[in-house]
This record gives C-alpha cells, structure tokens and sequence, in this order.
C-alpha cells in the first residue's frame, strides 16, 4: 500500500463523533480532518470562560492553558490527543476546525478564547512582535499601503512557512476567520511538503542545507536578522522547510536564482489545495511540513476581512504521540 492510499484509508477510518465533537475527512484533502465543537460544549466552555476577559489572557499567560483544560474536560479528555496524534503524524498534520454557534464578529472575543483554548492542548503560542501579545489580529482592506503583502488584498500571497524571520520555534500556526464583509476569493493556500512534486529536485540541491540570511519588514517589529537554512530535516530524517520568498535575502547570483526557481516551482504545484475558511473556523497545521498561502480577492470598495493568528510550539509529556508516521 502506498502512501497516498494509506492515507486515503486512514482518513476513511477517521470519521466518527467523540464527546462533545465531531471528526471527518475534509473535501479538500484526507491529509486535513475536519473538527466541529458542538453546540452543548460551546456554550458551556464559553460559560466557563466567561469569567476571565480577552485581557486576562494576555496578562495571565497560565490562564490560556487554564481554558484549555476546560475545554478538554468537555470532550471528556479525548480532544487534547486528537489534536496532537493529527499534528505530529507525517501524512495528516492539519485541521479545520469551528465551533456551532460561533460565526459573527460579534463573537470575536470568544473566537479569541475558543483558538487560545486550542492552541494551549498542544503547546504555547509565541510572543507575536507585529502585535505586541501572543496573538495578532489584522483587518484586509481594498486599498492598503503595508509593507509586506499579507495585507494586500489583490494579488496572491505566496506559499511560504510562519516564523522564518524569529529565532524561535514555530511549530504550528493558527488562523482564524472573524470577519468577512463583501468578500470574494481569499481562500487559503496549503502545500503538503510531501506531494510537492519537485521536492526531491530542491532538498537535495546543494544550496539546501546554506544558511541564508533572512530579514523581515518594520511592520513585524522585528530588528535583527536570522539565519538559517531552507531545508532541515526531522527527528526521522525527512524534509521540514522553514522558507518565504519576501523576507529572505540571497547573498549572490547562486543564491537568487535559485530561490527563484524554487517559489516558482511551489505556487506552480498542481498540489495546492484551495480551502474556504468561513468565519468563526480556523486552519491548525503542521508549520513544518505543511506551507500556506492565501490566494487573492475580488476587488470591492468595502471589502473587509479580519483574522487572528497564533503560532508557536508543541509541548507535551505523553510519549505516545504519533511523530514517526
């Protein structure tokens, strides 16, 4: 059995309801499950949580991992190993996932809370230096003058990995839809790195393994320069990318070309998937493995789109979790 159809039969297996939520396939790719909180066990987290404001969270960094709990013990303990056995299994890594009852960006605190509550069941998300807290919020508008092209609405935001430009570790990344207003086109981007098809051409190329000097806009707030290299591998050996065509910077012909080549051969995939994220739902994947992009808007004097976004690391004690598939 190859690897695909492996895949293809996991997936098949995986579709099921567990407590407090529900778990399948989705249309786009068995490599990305589907998670739905439902409506009993929305209510009662955002019950729960009420108590403790958006800010609370920000001030109190133990208060995310303390909603995470919460949330946890309402799917009876089983969300937490779902979550991480997806995200560190090789063929999977990525999910879509909402909540019933949460789809208006009058809820965009408790959007807040729902993806915090998320994100600390598999690790801790990192300081994000463009917003100055563990998590950003930014609004798409039509016209926009940013100096990096996640804010620019008109043309597609090429297929990359987060947290290229910081020194630490990004192992996944979070993004969610709180609003939308007169919005067409947008969807996300994503690339598994294994059915890229020219992946074997570029991570054994020479320039693979050089580090290369990376450097992000004044809008990240960030200073000083990293380095490192496109390619690394995992503890099994397999290629993980830590790559984005604005903020690296070639230091000769050699380097440059090659670059170029290789973005060229990424948004040329005729594996990128094309996935809707309506508002209130987030994307969870595997920053490592899996790149993402955005493609790009229907021009429109009011449009207005509004996401969040959390990245960061994996943390966990059990050793069970599912890293060599």
């Amino acid at each position: 059995m190859n690897t695909l159809t492996a895949v293809k039969q996991h997936a098949a297996d995986v579709s099921r309801s567990a407590n407090g939520f529900t778990v399948a396939p989705s249309r786009q790719s068995p490599r990305m499950l589907e998670l739905t909180f439902s409506a009993q066990v929305t209510k009662k987290f955002l019950q729960q949580v009420e108590q403790w404001p958006v800010q609370a969270l920000e001030y109190k960094s133990f208060l995310r991992f303390k909603v995470g709990k919460i949330l946890d013990d309402l799917c009876g303990n089983q969300l937490q190993p779902l979550l991480l056995n997806t995200l560190l299994n090789r063929s999977e890594g990525a999910l879509l996932i909402g909540a019933e009852g949460i789809d208006n960006v009058a809820q965009a605190d408790e959007m807040v809370k729902l993806a915090t509550a998320v994100a600390h069941l598999i690790g801790r998300s990192n300081f994000d230096a463009m917003s100055g807290q563990y998590y950003a919020r930014f609004v798409v508008k039509n016209v926009d003058s940013s100096d990096s092209y996640l804010r620019q609405p008109h043309r597609v935001l090429e297929l990359h990995n987060d947290g290229t430009y910081v020194e630490e570790v990004t192992d996944y990344v979070l993004m969610m839809k709180i609003d939308e207003q007169n919005m067409q086109g947008g969807n996300s981007l994503l690339l598994h790195l294994d059915d890229w098809e020219h992946l074997q051409r570029y991570f054994t190329h020479p320039l693979a393994r050089r580090a290369m000097r990376w450097a992000a806009p004044p809008s990240k707030n960030v200073s000083h320069d990293v380095f490192h290299p496109v390619f690394d591998v995992d503890a099994q050996g397999r290629p993980v990318m830590r790559y984005i065509d604005q903020f690296v910077q070639p230091k000769d012909f050699e380097e440059g070309v090659w670059l170029s080549d290789l973005s060229d051969a990424l948004e040329n995939s005729k594996n990128i998937l094309s996935v809707p994220v309506p508002v209130g739902k987030f994307l969870l994947i595997n920053n490592l493995f899996w790149l993402h992009g955005r493609d790009r808007f229907t021009p429109h004097p009011d449009l207005r789109r509004e996401l969040m976004r959390q990245r960061g690391y994996f943390a966990y004690s059990t050793p069970h979790y599912q890293t060599h598939q």
